[in-house]
Formats: structure tokens, C-alpha cells, sequence
């Protein structure tokens, strides 16, 4: 068999094994025990937060979040249509409706559209936001920080201030990312918002193999997230439970994954930030289409690396695409098929999607696994050169 690059798999360079082992020598393997712990306050040291809660996914952490905003059955719930459905599907746990908003040209929500659809499609009460259409309460924003970009942070926050909404960011993809310049200047994803959710799935610039995390603004919040994550108990003795509780807590050999990946993770940033150079270097004057800038005053962890197709000389399918770079060796992908044309979701509200339509036909993802060698790199553009070239020749 010929080389092959993966998209993005774990790297375990570090004290993985060692720390997993531990925690099996001592028995502590279930949802208690010290690397849990450990995981969440060097989580917390490392985003500059006050307290982190450890759980078993990004979408339980965004579950979490939700229930902590007061989030009740008919209400609505703005959400972006780019990105993987788990963001969203938090919001029908709640028996609330998400509200799609159009994308911007770094995938993340518009924040222009977002203005447009308070100002135009709903009332403003004194005790909050009420859309015209059905007269539900919109109570909150879920913002996807789409690849490791940021979005628009202080646009978006202005509108939720302006407008009495909670802000969930969703930095599932985005840890390590922060502004290095304006009004939120050395903060990170997730730490600007009311709520900011993390996950460590087995493609996350970290993993766990499953799990991930959840801060807030308020410390309370994230106590009470934490508490309601591992069944509400209020006497562990005697199994006293006075609130409904939810079997979200991460386990003992998840935190000591994490652990020893948390050691690891400066040098994952610096290895990401570095390869996406380098494809910036390579892929510079490309006729078939360009690579995805982050946004400026940034400095992202550049989790996933975007190739955008120049559709006016590229008229093949994206599976085709995929399919012709497989075989020549490299695995790539689409982005997410639009949330709201997905079958669970196509009666809900979508306003003016037009950009996220476009990327969606456009967009590439290359490989990006923290172990990627230059050489590497140079293979995967190689490649996508030859299958691109060929439409070239066909146009």
C-alpha cells in the first residue's frame, strides 16, 4: 500500500499511557477520581478562568449550558446552519427551537444577520426578546467558533447585550484560540461569552477519546452545571437527589488522557499554526481556489485547514473531489451538510442563508493532524493539484 495522510487523528506523544495505567492501578476508573480533577484545573489555569466542569462531551456541555440559560420548552434558540449538528441538537433536548442564522466569510455566524433578524423579525419586551412570527421567547445564542476561527466576538456580544440574550460559545473546535487585539484582547474562545463549551472527541486538537468541558461568566453556573452532570446527588451516603440530574460526568481515564495532553497542548497550537504556513506557502497562486484565512486581531489554533474551490473553474462534485484525492492518498473532507436542510430540522426558521450555501459547495478540509511532517504537506498539495488540475484541463 502506498502512503496515505489521514485527516486528523490523536497524538500521543506524551504521559498518555503512563497516566492512563495510574489510574487503572488505583481503581479509579469511573466518574470520580483525581485526573478529573487535575484535567479541570489545568483547564481552567490555561484559559484563565476561574473553574472548569468536566463531562462527557461538547454536546453535554452544551447541553449543560442550555438548561443553565433558562432554556424552556417553545422557546427559540439562535444557532448557526455551518457546523456539526451536535451543536444544535442540545437545543431540541430542551423541546426549544433553533433559529438558523447565515455564515460570514470565516464560516462563522454573520453577525450583520444577526442584528437584521432582532431588529426585523422580533419584538423587544421588557422582559426580553419575543420572535413576530410565533411569539416564542429568544433566550439564546449558540456561536460556533467554525475550525479554530473566532467569530465576531464583539459585534455579536453587542447585539446580545442590546438585545438581553445569553451567549453560548460553542469552542469545541477553537481551544487555544484568542484576540490579540480590541475589546476581548488575550481572551480565549469560550471565555467571553456567558457560557463557553469544549470537547476532546479523537480529532480535537486534544482527546480524551470522548468527553469535554464547560465554563461561564458566573461561578455559580458552573457549579450547578457540575452538580446537575453527575446525577444531582445531594447526600452521597443516604442517594438524596432533589434536582433532575444527568449521568454527564467525564470519567477518571478520560481525565488522565487529558492530563497528559494538556502538557502537550502549546506545542500542538505551535505545530498547527506552523503547518498551515506552510500550505499557505504551498498553495499560494493556486488557480483552482484558495486557502481560508483566520480573521485578523486573532491568533487561532488553526484546528482545521479550509481549502476554498474557484467554482467558476472547478465544476466537479465535492464527493468526486474526495473520492480522487482518497485515491491518490489523502483523505479530506466537506464541511457539514446545512443543519437546516437536515431532515430533523427543515420546518425550522432559517433567515437569509446565502454564504453558508455557497461554502457549502466550496469547501475542503486537508489534513491537519498535529504529527504532520512538511513532507506530508507537500504530498497533500501535490495531490490536490493533480485532481484539480484535471478540471482545469476539462473546462
Amino acid at each position: 500500500m502506498g502512503k496515505f495522510v489521514p485527516l486528523s487523528i490523536p497524538n500521543f506523544e506524551g504521559n498518555e499511557e503512563k497516566y492512563v495505567l495510574d489510574a487503572v492501578h488505583q481503581g479509579w476508573v469511573s466518574t470520580g477520581g483525581a485526573y478529573i480533577t487535575q484535567l479541570e484545573e489545568k483547564l481552567a489555569e490555561f484559559l484563565k478562568v476561574p473553574m472548569m466542569a468536566a463531562c462527557q462531551s461538547g454536546t453535554a456541555a452544551l447541553h449543560l449550558a442550555l438548561m443553565e440559560c433558562g432554556v424552556q420548552p417553545g422557546n427559540s434558540v439562535i444557532v448557526p446552519t455551518v457546523t456539526f449538528i451536535a451543536a444544535v441538537n442540545p437545543v431540541k433536548y430542551q423541546f426549544a427551537n433553533p433559529v438558523f442564522m447565515d455564515c460570514d466569510d470565516s464560516l462563522c455566524m454573520d453577525p450583520e444577520k444577526l442584528r437584521l433578524f432582532c431588529e426585523t423579525e422580533c419584538e423587544k419586551k421588557t422582559d426580553g426578546l419575543y420572535r413576530k412570527a410565533d411569539g416564542s421567547r429568544v433566550k439564546a445564542i449558540v456561536v460556533v467558533h467554525v475550525f479554530g476561527n473566532l467569530a465576531d466576538m464583539e459585534r455579536i456580544m453587542q447585539i446580545a447585550d442590546q438585545y438581553g440574550l445569553k451567549v453560548i460559545e460553542d469552542a469545541t473546535e477553537a481551544l487555544g484560540s484568542k484576540f490579540i487585539s480590541g475589546k476581548y484582547a488575550g481572551k480565549y474562545a469560550g471565555t467571553i461569552g456567558d457560557f463557553g463549551a469544549y470537547s476532546f472527541n479523537g480529532n480535537k486538537i486534544i482527546t480524551t477519546g470522548g468527553g469535554g468541558a464547560l465554563t461561564a461568566k458566573e461561578l455559580k453556573d458552573v457549579k450547578h452545571a457540575k452538580y446537575i452532570s453527575t446525577q444531582a446527588k445531594d447526600d452521597v451516603h443516604y442517594y438524596i437527589h432533589n434536582e433532575v440530574g444527568y449521568n454527564y460526568r467525564m470519567t477518571n481515564l478520560q481525565g488522565a488522557l487529558g492530563v497528559a495532553q494538556m502538557e502537550e497542548l502549546p506545542e500542538f497550537i505551535s505545530r498547527k499554526q506552523k503547518n498551515y504556513s506552510v500550505y499557505r506557502e504551498l498553495l499560494q497562486g493556486s488557480k483552482t481556489g484558495y486557502l481560508l484565512p483566520f480573521r485578523a486581531g486573532t491568533e487561532s489554533n488553526k484546528w482545521f485547514y479550509s481549502y476554498v474551490l474557484d467554482r467558476n473553474v472547478v465544476k466537479a462534485e465535492l464527493r468526486d473531489i474526495i473520492t480522487e484525492l482518497e485515491k491518490e492518498g489523502v483523505q479530506t473532507r466537506a464541511i457539514w451538510g446545512l443543519i437546516h436542510e437536515q431532515k430533523p430540522y427543515v420546518d425550522c426558521t432559517a433567515f437569509q442563508i446565502q454564504k453558508a450555501t455557497d461554502y457549502s459547495r466550496r469547501v475542503i478540509n486537508l489534513p491537519c493532524s498535529t504529527n504532520l511532517k512538511e513532507e506530508d504537506i507537500v504530498f497533500v498539495v501535490q495531490a490536490l493539484q493533480r485532481v484539480l488540475e484535471k478540471q482545469l484541463s476539462q473546462a
